[in-house]
């Protein structure tokens, strides 16, 4: 029987735990970041991560800070076959990495060396790539910059978002992984090293870059909408106040008028944006309210605004 040591947070990781307990691997120990407080009431949440270790009965382990933690000797204490990651959220100490028999290996959210950090789907998103994927690889002291073991493509959808992606790939991963493990164990994996020429970072979304500006064209605007949803959300700025976008569309129309413009509001809600370019958005939320259609949107706030006014502030 492998013993594995898992490490990973959100959603994502799921997946990838659950098969490995279906799959017979002896989980030691599922490492996880420490609960935090969400929302306006700040109530203390656990991550995904947790819940599913709660719910197979698993021990939890959750460092602030893995190097130099109590939890990090007990963790190479338990002389585990495997250490396996998926978006775990920390570096690993390298006395770590090398206290397993056999290797540390994680599940990560891109076609390595494209992408490597902290915001792979993001960025593929953003920069309008036709496929992204899964690489398993090994870990190693520097970022991302393991060799690998094993990758598979996905082909990125028009109306993909960045949740809908990581349900994607977290399954893909999940089956790669385990599709790749054994071969990991008996050593009959090839190992491909990664080239250093092709290597492109993907560093976490920083809140200048939510903000949706007038110098982006309708489908750079619809890309960040995508690349942000479901968090932290990418807004633009009306009558001084922030307008959450969560879903939008690219017109095939064009317009003469200024970026920043209301093209229609008439049945829809479309803004020009550069290169004449127009962005109908589907989905908003203002500031202090709840998600809604842009219907409901245009019989309340939007209804004040009229077509060819400039009503986006840059």
């Amino acid at each position: 029987m492998t013993s594995v040591i898992f490490m990973g947070t959100p959603d994502f990781s799921v997946p990838v735990l659950k098969g490995l307990v279906k799959h017979g691997y002896v989980v030691k120990a599922v490492v996880t970041q420490p609960d935090k407080r969400v929302g306006r009431k700040q109530k203390i949440t656990k991550t995904p991560a947790k819940l599913a270790a709660e719910k197979l009965n698993l021990p939890v382990f959750q460092p602030a800070k893995l190097s130099g933690s109590k939890e990090l000797d007990n963790l190479i204490a338990m002389h585990a076959d495997l250490i396996v990651t998926a978006a775990y959220g920390q570096f690993l100490p390298t006395k770590f990495l090398k206290s397993v028999k056999i290797a540390a290996v994680n599940v990560h959210g891109s076609l390595l060396p494209k992408y490597r950090g902290g915001a792979p789907v993001q960025y593929s998103l953003l920069n309008d790539d036709a496929e992204t994927g899964i690489t398993i690889m090994e870990m190693v002291k520097k970022m991302d910059a393991g060799d690998i073991y094993a990758q598979k493509a996905l082909k990125i959808e028009p109306d993909d978002t960045t949740g809908s992606l990581f349900t994607k790939l977290a399954i893909l991963g999940r089956d790669l992984l385990l599709e790749t493990l054994p071969k990991i164990i008996d050593g009959s994996v090839r190992k491909i090293p990664q080239d250093p020429d092709k290597v492109v970072f993907s560093p976490n979304i920083s809140k200048k870059q939510e903000k949706i500006t007038l110098s982006m064209t309708a489908t750079e605007a619809n890309n960040l909408i995508r690349a942000l949803n479901p968090d932290p959300g990418a807004y633009l700025m009306v009558d001084g106040k922030r307008l959450k976008v969560w879903k939008a569309k690219v017109s095939k129309d064009q317009t003469k008028l200024e970026a920043g413009s209301l093209v229609s509001n008439k049945n829809r809600f479309a803004i020009s944006f550069a290169n004449h370019t127009i962005l109908d958005l589907l989905e908003l939320q203002p500031a202090g309210k709840k998600r809604m259609t842009v219907k409901n949107f245009l019989n309340g706030q939007g209804s004040k605004f009229k077509p060819e006014e400039k009503i986006i502030d840059d």
